[in-house]
C-alpha cells in the first residue's frame, strides 16, 4: 500500500496539537507539536495557531481539523470550552481559504473514535462501542457495528445532578486535587449512567489522562468491557488524518 502522510490538527480547550500521520498505520511521524490554546479561544486567534502549524509541519494533500463541539457540513454549532463566537462559523471554508487546501473538519471525539475503530482498540469490533476522551471536558463518540453516530456530545449529560464533564473530566481531577481512586469513582458513575442509557458492549477510554493508565485503569468498573485507547492522546490527530484521506477517495 502506498504510504500517505497527511497533516492533522486537534483543537482543544487547553492545547492545539498537530502532527503528520501515516494514514495506513496511524503512526505519527516525528513529534506532535503542542501549543497552548490562546486565552479565550476566540476563532481568529485559534485559526492563526492552526495556520502556523500548517507552515511548521509541511505536508501535501488535504488537512484534518478537529473541534470540541458539534460540527455539521463544515460549520461549528456548539462551542464547549472555547469562545462562543465559533458558533455558526464555517470553519472548513475559513481554513481552506487561508491555506488553499481541502480541509476535513469534524468533532474531536468523533475523530478519536474513527481512529480507534479503524486502526486501534475497537478495530473489527461489532455491537455498540463508546469512545470517551477525558481531557478539559469529556468527548464521546458512539458506534454501532462500526458506524459512527456523529456529534453525540454526551459529556454534557447530567449525572447525579451535574454535567458528566464537570464531574469526571481529567481537568476536574487536577482542579479539585482529587486522588486517582476518588476521581476514578466519579468516572465510574459516568460510565454507569452511559451504560444504563445505551448499553455499550465496550468503552474505549482516551485523552491525555491515559498516560497514567497504570494508576487508574484497574480502578474502572462497569458491566461493559473497558479498554485504553490504542492511540492515547494522539487519537484525535490520527482520526482527523483519516477523515482528510477520505476526501480524496
Amino acid at each position: 500500500m502506498k504510504q500517505e502522510t497527511l497533516l492533522a490538527i486537534d483543537v482543544g480547550g487547553s492545547y492545539v496539537k498537530a502532527g503528520r500521520v501515516d494514514v495506513a498505520s496511524g503512526r505519527v511521524h516525528g513529534d506532535v507539536v503542542r501549543k497552548p490554546t490562546p486565552l479565550g479561544a476566540a476563532p481568529a486567534a485559534v485559526m492563526d495557531v492552526v495556520v502556523q502549524a500548517c507552515h511548521e509541519l509541511p505536508a501535501e494533500g488535504p488537512v484534518g481539523l478537529t473541534f470540541p463541539g458539534v460540527v455539521k457540513n463544515g460549520i461549528a454549532w456548539t462551542a464547549a470550552n472555547v469562545d462562543e463566537h465559533w458558533i455558526g462559523l464555517d470553519v472548513k471554508k475559513t481554513l481552506e481559504q487561508r491555506i488553499s487546501r481541502p480541509v476535513a473538519f469534524l468533532n474531536d471525539a468523533d475523530a478519536a473514535g474513527i481512529a480507534e475503530m479503524s486502526l486501534g482498540a475497537g478495530r473489527g469490533r461489532k455491537g455498540t462501542v463508546m469512545v470517551l476522551t477525558l481531557g478539559t471536558g469529556i468527548g464521546t463518540a458512539l458506534f454501532t457495528d462500526g458506524r459512527l453516530v456523529p456529534n453525540t456530545e454526551l459529556g454534557h449529560l447530567e449525572v447525579l445532578g451535574q454535567e458528566a464533564e464537570h464531574r469526571a473530566a481529567a481537568r476536574v481531577r487536577v482542579d479539585r486535587g482529587l486522588g486517582w481512586p476518588e476521581w476514578s469513582e466519579a468516572v465510574n458513575e459516568v460510565l454507569a449512567s452511559y451504560h444504563a442509557l445505551l448499553w455499550p458492549d465496550l468503552f474505549i477510554i482516551g485523552g491525555g489522562v491515559t498516560e497514567n493508565w497504570n494508576r487508574f485503569g484497574t480502578l474502572l468498573r462497569c458491566r461493559a468491557e473497558i479498554l485504553r485507547a490504542y492511540f492515547g492522546n494522539d487519537a484525535g490527530i490520527v482520526g482527523a488524518a483519516l477523515a482528510a484521506a477520505a476526501l480524496t477517495r
